[in-house]
């Protein structure tokens, strides 16, 4: 599709980041010579690796779909890491070009210590699989000749120097009966590194094409409308979610940083049609001064999704209120996509539920032991694809991507819940952030959203700490609404808050006021960092 609509409406905008457009024809003419570029100008064959760390800008977009092209792993780098969790990324996926900005470069200074051999940009590929140099790179080679042959990545730098490698390389199309490449993404678990996802992939780049415009399609992302990408393009769902809809012929229109007033003004002055968003941006969407949201008129909008995090009951159906029934919810993972869909009446029905499985998928729950269990009973969530026997591998982490199938094929990422009689599914937690008090479970996301009802708190964050008699009680973090200071009398009337809308159990022992909640950009807590503190010095970890 996105061919079709560069040769049918050349000259109109594709990609715009607010700073610098991208016309169809420039879209796919720079997605084209970036395939060249690593293909043939850098010397990266088929099931290579390259990596991304910039922030949201037309190059990122341009860049994915150079590598669908080229039939090569492309790693966006979440630039809000440190230089050693960078740098890990970079050796782990085995990159051998990063692409980065100006303003995100500095971050890879640890990256060349992944290898003895250092290269710059020339007319020839960087180096062959066994280290050699090749072309017209040149290398620097270490003086003690039994250095690894490993490579340290080349580095591009988004802007002029990338725009000059771009308008040497050739423009010849990548036939579509060939490879497809695809994005790696790095999901980070609870403990230990995070893990290159690498999903099962179409045969060739047509297929590719044509799949994630069908994806897209099955979801709404019909091409119809602009395009807004309110989060950081480092994550899967924005990033493929947006692609999906670009490769239907959505103009794209990317946010650099998320604001809920610009996100308003957008929705209005572009005529936006779909987006993502996530329970956070919610929040402060219905915390906008009342004159302002009376202000906006949602007409433009047809689909909003939202997921990646839990959303309160309460804060779901006033955004309804306000933006009407285009509100779809989707329950997946990097790993596996979309697994489930809920729209808006559906979900008025079902309050709380994520949703159905989509026909690609059967979801089911089990207990400890991986027993499926009747409908209803909560446990662990698993996902079976019905055509795929393994949608996704964790790169070069057999046991882990072993740990995460069920003998029947199905995957989990550690999600509890439940699915009743009609096959709505509802989560609970993740397993991980579960707490275990006298031997009763508490789901944090629970209390989490009674404690956000509150008018003093703009975000709470509910984890685990020690207890020697209990083995584990309930403690919240408060993030306090703007113009509000925390006492102990504050804390006093949200914990009496919480009991009137709580099982004594789940009601937090006491509150932690912070300024800020660490919170991830896509929305999800950082829980380890709270937690981290109360638990250092201890063998146990829960």
């Amino acid at each position: 599709m996105i061919l079709d609509v560069a040769a049918c409406r050349p000259g109109e905008i594709a990609l715009d980041d607010l700073v610098r457009r991208r016309t169809w024809a420039e879209l796919v003419d720079r997605a084209t010579r970036t395939a060249r570029l690593f293909r043939d100008g850098l010397g990266l064959r088929p099931d290579d690796h390259a990596a991304l760390l910039m922030g949201n800008r037309v190059e990122l977009v341009e860049t994915v779909l150079g590598a669908m092209m080229a039939g090569i792993w492309l790693t966006p780098i979440n630039r809000h890491l440190q230089g050693d969790e960078i740098a890990y990324i970079v050796a782990d996926s085995g990159a051998r070009v990063v692409i980065a900005d100006d303003e995100h470069r500095a971050l890879l200074a640890g990256a060349p210590a992944t290898g003895e051999h250092r290269a710059s940009i020339g007319t020839g590929p960087v180096h062959d699989e066994h280290g050699t140099p090749g072309g017209g790179a040149r290398a620097e080679a270490a003086d003690d000749a039994r250095a690894p042959t490993r490579t340290a990545p080349l580095v591009l730098t988004a802007g002029p120097e990338l725009d000059a490698a771009l308008a040497a390389a050739s423009d010849a199309p990548l036939p579509l009966d060939g490879p497809a490449g695809g994005t790696m993404m790095y999901t980070g678990g609870t403990t230990g590194r995070p893990k290159g996802v690498q999903r099962a992939r179409a045969a060739s780049l047509g297929a590719a094409l044509a799949g994630a415009g069908t994806a897209g399609a099955a979801i709404g992302l019909d091409g119809s409308g602009p395009h807004l990408v309110t989060g950081p393009l480092y994550h899967a769902a924005p990033l493929l979610f947006a692609v999906y809809d670009l490769l239907n012929g959505a103009p794209m229109i990317v946010m650099p940083r998320w604001d809920p007033a610009a996100t308003l003004a957008l929705i209005a002055e572009r005529g936006v049609r779909h987006t993502h968003l996530v329970p956070t941006m919610f929040v402060r969407l219905l915390r906008l001064p009342e004159e302002a949201r009376r202000a906006f008129d949602p007409a433009p909008l047809a689909l909003v999704l939202h997921g990646a995090a839990p959303i309160g009951v309460e804060v779901k159906r006033a955004m309804i209120d306000w933006w009407g029934p285009v509100l779809v919810e989707y329950w997946g993972a990097t790993e596996g996509g979309v697994c489930t869909l809920v729209g808006a009446p559906d979900w008025l029905a079902h309050p709380g539920t994520v949703g159905r499985a989509v026909p690609a998928y059967e979801v089911f729950a089990t207990d400890d032991d991986g027993r499926r269990l009747p409908a209803g009973e909560t446990g662990t969530l698993y996902c079976r694809h019905v055509q795929l026997a393994r949608p996704f591998e964790y790169h070069r982490a057999a046991s882990k991507t072993a740990e995460a199938y069920h003998p029947t094929g199905a995957f989990t990422t550690g999600d509890v819940g439940r699915v009743d009689a009609e096959g709505w599914v509802h989560l609970s937690d993740r397993k991980s952030h579960m707490i275990i008090t006298g031997g009763v479970n508490v789901y944090p996301a629970e209390v989490e959203q009674v404690l956000q009802l509150h008018p003093a708190v703009a975000d709470a964050g509910v984890f685990g700490i020690p207890d020697d008699e209990w083995g584990e009680s309930v403690k919240a973090a408060v993030e306090l609404a703007d113009g509000v200071a925390g006492s102990p009398a504050l804390a006093a009337e949200i914990l009496a808050f919480a009991r009137q809308r709580l099982a004594r159990y789940k009601v937090p022992r006491s509150i932690d006021f912070m300024a800020r909640l660490p919170r991830h950009p896509t929305g999800k807590l950082l829980v380890r960092l709270l937690r981290e503190p109360y638990w250092q010095g201890r063998e146990r970890r829960i």
